[in-house]
C-alpha cells in the first residue's frame, strides 16, 4: 500500500529547489581555487558535523544503531552520496555539464525499476507518463549536450544510479530509524570517505592560504546548510511519507530550479527550449500529484 501525503510531495519539491541553488555556491568555491571534489568534501564533512550536532541536541539516543544495519548506512553514505558525487563530477569533467545532467536524471528510471524489484512498488500509467515528461524536461533544460565519451556515459549513468539508490536505501533505513538518524550517519560516512578522494594535503594548503578564513568558513557553512542539511533532511522526511519512485520524479524539479536560479541570480540567459523543459517537469509533477478515488500506487 502506498503512503500518500501532500506534505511529503511538498517537502521533496522544496528539497529540489534548495538543491537547484547548488551551482551558485559551487561556482564561488571553484573561483577560490577549490576543485569540485574538494568542494564536495567541504560540503559533506560540514554537513555531517551539523547533522551530528542536531541529533545530539534533539535525540541523543538516535545515535544508537544496530550493528547489522551498519552495511546499510555504509551503502547510504559511500554509494548513494559519495560515489554519486565522484561519478557526477567526473562526468562533468569528461563531457559537458548538460550531458552529465541528462545522465544524472536517469535516476527516476533506476529508482522505479529498483523499487519494483526490491520494494514491491507498482508501476502505473501515471507514473510512466510523469517519468517520460520529467526526463524529457530535464533533457530540454540541460540542453542536448556536446562531446560524449564511453567512459563519460558510464560514470554519468553511475551517477544516476547511485543518486537514485538514496531513495531505495533510505526507504529501508526509515523503517527502523528516524529521518535525522538516517541523514546524520549518511553524511558522517560520506564526509569521512570524501576526505580520502579530495587530495586532503592540497585542500588544507588552500584553506591555510585563504586571505579571509572566517569568511571562507562562513561560506562553507552556508553552502552545507543550503545545499545539504536542509534539502536532504526535507527529502528524507518526504521519503518517509511517499514511495521511492514518486519521490524520484518529484525531485526532478531540481534542474528546472537550477535554470531559474541561473536566470534570476547568475543573470544567465535561457532559451525557449529550456522554458519548455521547465514546463514539462512541472507538468510531470502535476500529473503525478493527481489523486484517484481508487487506491493507486
Amino acid at each position: 500500500m502506498e503512503k500518500k501525503g501532500f506534505l511529503g510531495d511538498v517537502l521533496i519539491m522544496i528539497a529540489g529547489l534548495f538543491w537547484g541553488s547548488m551551482g551558485i555556491f559551487v561556482r564561488h568555491l571553484n573561483a577560490l581555487g577549490f576543485t569540485s571534489i574538494q568542494v564536495a568534501c567541504l560540503r559533506l564533512v560540514t554537513a555531517g558535523i551539523l547533522f551530528a550536532l542536531i541529533l545530539l541536541i534533539k535525540d541523543p539516543k538516535g545515535f544508537k544503531i544496530s550493528l547489522k544495519d551498519v552495511p546499510l548506512f555504509l551503502a547510504l553514505g559511500l554509494v548513494s552520496i559519495l560515489f554519486f558525487t565522484c561519478c557526477y563530477f567526473t562526468a562533468i569533467r569528461l563531457m559537458t555539464m548538460s550531458t552529465a545532467a541528462i545522465l544524472l536524471y536517469t535516476s527516476p528510471i533506476w529508482v522505479m525499476i529498483l523499487a519494483v524489484i526490491f520494494l514491491k512498488e507498482k508501476i502505473n500509467a501515471r507514473k510512466i507518463v510523469s517519468l517520460v515528461l520529467a526526463f524529457a524536461g530535464c533533457v530540454l533544460v540541460s540542453g542536448f549536450g556536446g562531446k560524449v565519451t564511453p567512459v563519460g556515459i558510464l560514470v554519468g549513468l553511475g551517477s544516476g544510479l547511485s543518486y537514485g539508490l538514496y531513495s531505495i536505501f533510505g526507504t529501508y533505513a526509515l523503517k527502523k530509524y528516524s529521518p535525522l538518524t538516517v541523514t546524520c550517519y549518511t553524511f558522517l560516512i560520506a564526509g569521512a570517505g570524501s576526505v580520502f578522494v579530495s587530495n586532503p594535503v592540497d585542500l588544507l594548503s588552500k584553506i591555510n592560504a585563504a586571505d579571509d578564513k572566517p569568511a571562507l568558513f562562513g561560506f562553507v557553512l552556508l553552502t552545507s546548510v543550503i545545499t545539504a542539511v536542509i534539502p536532504f533532511l526535507l527529502y528524507t522526511l518526504g521519503l518517509n511519507r511517499t514511495t521511492a519512485g514518486r519521490a524520484a520524479v518529484l525531485a526532478t524539479v531540481e534542474p528546472a530550479a537550477a535554470t531559474l536560479f541561473g536566470l534570476f541570480v547568475m543573470k544567465e540567459n535561457i532559451g525557449p527550449v529550456a522554458v519548455l523543459g521547465i514546463i514539462l517537469v512541472f507538468m510531470a509533477i502535476i500529473i503525478l500529484s493527481i489523486k484517484k478515488k481508487t487506491s493507486d500506487n
